[in-house]
């Protein structure tokens, strides 16, 4: 269910995999996304189990409407869910507010989570190609840091996502995406061009000052065990979450 777990400093951080839920066949087991044709009561219920195996509220996890972009929003509470603009469309979501957990679905694309435990600051972004070349990671440090975060404290933990070995492109989108950001230039384990998103995020995160940077080493396309969208098309999603104590 938590496939990786790490805490550093009063900061922790989870990744899922898609063992231990109720979801049935494409989605099997534990589909945490609300909007890829599951079934809503199975969804409910994942998210109530991983909340519970993590040790939180349910009701004080904040998810996103996430639309492959750059913008983000600041949070001191779940959303409103009786206005009709609940779920702002946002792919970075940050808060001062400690035990509020932050969540992010993926199925390849990389999940981001970052804290500053000093200044009672996190962070959570959806980090797929486009949402990495909009830079949808230096707009969420930046929020961090206008709330008191500082580049040089924060923690930031990627989760399972496609490898560059496996993110295979056209030839002319790898020129585009390496001319905003030249690491994420990769080739395919077959010899094609690719794209590796989580190492563009990494040297974004570097040239902001951040220096603790640890990737899950897990290519969901690639495994089994995590939804890929790549791979399946109709799946589930993974979720991380990040939340301070």
């Amino acid at each position: 269910m938590i496939g990786q777990r790490f805490e550093t400093s009063g900061a922790h951080f989870a990744f899922t995999d898609r063992w231990g839920g109720v979801s049935a066949v494409p989605y099997e087991e534990l589909n945490l996304g609300g909007a890829v044709g599951d079934d809503p009561a199975a969804v409910r219920t994942n998210r109530t189990r991983a909340a519970g195996e993590l040790g939180l509220d349910p009701a004080r996890v904040v998810w996103m409407n996430q639309v492959h972009g750059a913008d983000v929003a600041v949070v001191d509470g779940p959303w409103n869910r009786g206005s009709a603009d609940a779920v702002p469309a946002v792919d970075a979501i940050v808060t001062a507010t400690r035990g509020l957990a932050l969540a992010v679905l993926t199925a390849d694309c990389v999940p981001v989570l970052l804290a500053d435990p000093v200044a009672g600051v996190a962070a959570a972004a959806h980090a797929g190609r486009p949402g990495m070349v909009a830079g949808v990671v230096p707009a969420a440090v930046k929020a961090m840091t206008g709330l008191g975060a500082d580049p040089a404290r924060i923690t930031a933990r990627t989760g399972p996502a496609v490898c560059g070995r496996c993110y295979e492109v056209p030839e002319a989108m790898r020129a585009e995406v390496a001319a905003v950001e030249p690491a994420a230039y990769a080739e395919t384990s077959w010899g094609t061009p690719a794209v590796d998103v989580a190492a563009g995020v990494r040297a974004q995160l570097e040239r902001l000052g951040v220096r603790d940077v640890e990737d899950a080493g897990v290519c969901t396309l690639e495994s089994r065990d995590h939804y890929s969208y790549r791979r399946d098309r109709t799946t589930g999603r993974l979720a991380g979450y990040v939340w301070l104590i």
